[in-house]
C-alpha cells in the first residue's frame, strides 16, 4: 500500500486546495477529513484534488459526500480509473462537480 499523503495550499479568490496522494482507507481517510476540517467553515471554494490517487474505498467516497454537504467543492481531475468507478456505481459521480483542466480558480 502506497502511504497517503495530503498537502493543503490557499489559492486566489479563497480557493482551499487539499491534494491527494496514495492509498485512503478506513485508517486513514481521517487525513482528508483533518486537512479539510478549517473553522469556521471558508466561504470560498475547496478542490480536492485527486489525480494522485491510486485508490479509495467507501470510507474516502463518504468523507468526499460529507465535505461536499458542507461546503462548496470540486475535484481536480482528471479522476483515478479506481475513483470514477466507484463513483459511477454508487451512483455519485453526478453529486461533484470535475474539474478537468489544470487551474483551479473560477
Amino acid at each position: 500500500m502506497k502511504a497517503p499523503q495530503v498537502t493543503v495550499r490557499a489559492e486566489a479568490d479563497g480557493v482551499r486546495v487539499v491534494v491527494c496522494s496514495g492509498e485512503f482507507d478506513l485508517d486513514t481517510t481521517g487525513l482528508l477529513i483533518e486537512a479539510c476540517d478549517v473553522r469556521p467553515v471558508p466561504a470560498g471554494l475547496l478542490v480536492v484534488d485527486v489525480r494522485q490517487m491510486e485508490f479509495g474505498d467507501s470510507s474516502f467516497l463518504n468523507a468526499l459526500i460529507r465535505l461536499r454537504n458542507t461546503r462548496s467543492m470540486a475535484l481536480q481531475g482528471p479522476l483515478p480509473s479506481q475513483l470514477r468507478r466507484m463513483l459511477e456505481m454508487t451512483g455519485a459521480l453526478d453529486l461533484f462537480e470535475i474539474r478537468e483542466s489544470p487551474g483551479y480558480a473560477g
